[in-house]
Parts: C-alpha cells; structure tokens; sequence
C-alpha cells in the first residue's frame, strides 16, 4: 500500500509537562526543530502533509497517531487511555472529515491507542496494554469487520504500545523486539530482531520504499538495510523523553 497523505500536529511547549515514564523533560526548541525535519521527511517520501497547529491544552498533542486509526474504508477515532489526552480527538475527528466518509468511535468503557495497533493488510493487530483495554479493542474488531477488515488481540506486558516493539514493513517482514519476538501471533513472519539496547528502534515506519528510523541505533538500521530497505535516520530524542516515537508523530493513509 502506498501513502500519500499524512497529519502531524506540531509540539506545542506544553510538551514539557507530556507524560513520561523516563522521568525527562524535552528541550521545546529541539523539539521543535526535529518535528520540522520529521515534516520534511514525509514531504521527501512523496506525501501530502496537513499541519496542524499545536494546541497547549493537550501536552501530549503531538502524538497525533494515538487518537484515531486509518483504513482505506473509513477512520476509526480512538479512546485514549491516558485521561489528560482524551480531549484530543475533537479536533483530530474534524481534521479527518476532510478526507474520510464514514467516521467511526471508540466509546467507553473501551478505551484505545492507534499506537496499539499495527495493521498487516487488511489485519489489525491491537495490543491489550496499559492504554488500550479489551473493551475498546472489541470494539475495533467490531468496527473493521463492518467493512470487510479483521483484527486479533496480543498482549502488551513490558512497554507502552504494542507498536513500541512491533512495526510492519511489508513482504512478510516484521520488525520486533523483546517481548515480541517469539509471540505465537507472528509466528507467520519473518522477525527482523532489534537487540534489547536498540530497542527503540522496533517504532520505525515504512513509507512507500523507505524505512523512517530512530538515529543512533546503527545495528538496528543495518539489519533493515539488509533485508532490503532503504533507511532515513530522523533525530527524535527529544520525544523520546515523553514516550514518543516515530509513529507517534503522524497518521499516515
């Protein structure tokens, strides 16, 4: 599947106060500057980027990718599970009217992430974690089956998201750390393993023929290169620090 489009929300200084299981403050600044390269990026992959302003109610803003989940049939706006970030999705779901028809919802007592779900083709996968209960993940399920689409559950038991650790690049190939490696879910995959001290490096996007990467987790990106990919570093310290990453910063269809 190609992409053309992507929404990104830029950070707004709030983001000092985003929520943080590292117990790091972001430099807004930096922030800032590396989100601008991020854009730049999506442009250089050949996408259409809509840029949203930044919105201090909500310090968490700019990870756009947890309030709604993208198909090719319709837009499915999450339930985040993080109280302080449930408000975020009345101006994500005005954002999509533009583009999608049918608009869908996740509504408690379910609660959802799109950073729970990884979609195989017509197959989500959504993790059961800390921001994503079985409720709202039935309720997904529920949602993709009325246009023809599937979904599965896999539990999340050592990090945020199950795309924390899991990311699809396509041609059967699945890039994975830890606790995901040897989860009978993917056992139809071939796993392209991220060592334990390049973990972070499992949250990484391919958008048509290239691979966005964290920098500075070389082993990791050599491991892509070989299996076929073309990589592009992105600099994404700074969310690293209030539990972002690559995905995080866009929605992508």
């Amino acid at each position: 599947m190609m992409f053309t489009n992507a929404i990104v929300r830029t950070p707004c200084n709030e983001i000092v106060k985003g929520l943080s299981s590292r117990g790091e403050i972001p430099d807004y600044q930096t922030a800032l500057r590396q989100h601008d390269r991020y854009v730049e990026t999506l442009r250089t992959c050949g996408l259409e980027v809509t840029l949203l302003d930044s919105d201090n109610r909500y310090p968490d803003s700019t990870f756009v990718e947890d309030t709604a989940l993208l198909t090719p049939h319709c837009a499915i706006i999450m339930n985040p599970g993080a109280p302080s970030r449930k408000g975020e999705i009345a101006g994500m779901e005005e954002a999509l009217k533009g583009f999608f028809g049918s608009v869908e919802h996740v509504r408690e007592p379910g609660t959802a992430d799109g950073g729970d779900i990884v979609m195989v083709g017509t197959h989500a996968y959504i993790g059961l974690s800390r921001r994503t209960n079985a409720h709202g993940a039935q309720q997904v399920i529920s949602i993709l089956e009325k246009y023809a689409l599937s979904g599965s559950t896999v539990t999340v038991e050592k990090v945020l998201h199950l795309k924390s650790g899991v990311s699809c690049l396509g041609n059967n190939d699945l890039v994975a750390s830890g606790e995901f490696v040897q989860n009978p879910e993917f056992r139809k995959f071939k796993i392209l393993n991220v060592a334990d001290d390049e973990s972070y490096a499992a949250n990484c996007v391919w958008i048509n023929g290239n691979v966005l990467i964290p920098k500075g987790y070389p082993k990791a990106t050599k491991m892509i290169e070989k299996a076929g990919y073309e990589t592009i570093e992105i600099d994404v310290s700074e969310f690293r620090k209030v539990d972002g990453g690559i995905s995080c910063l866009s929605l992508r269809f």
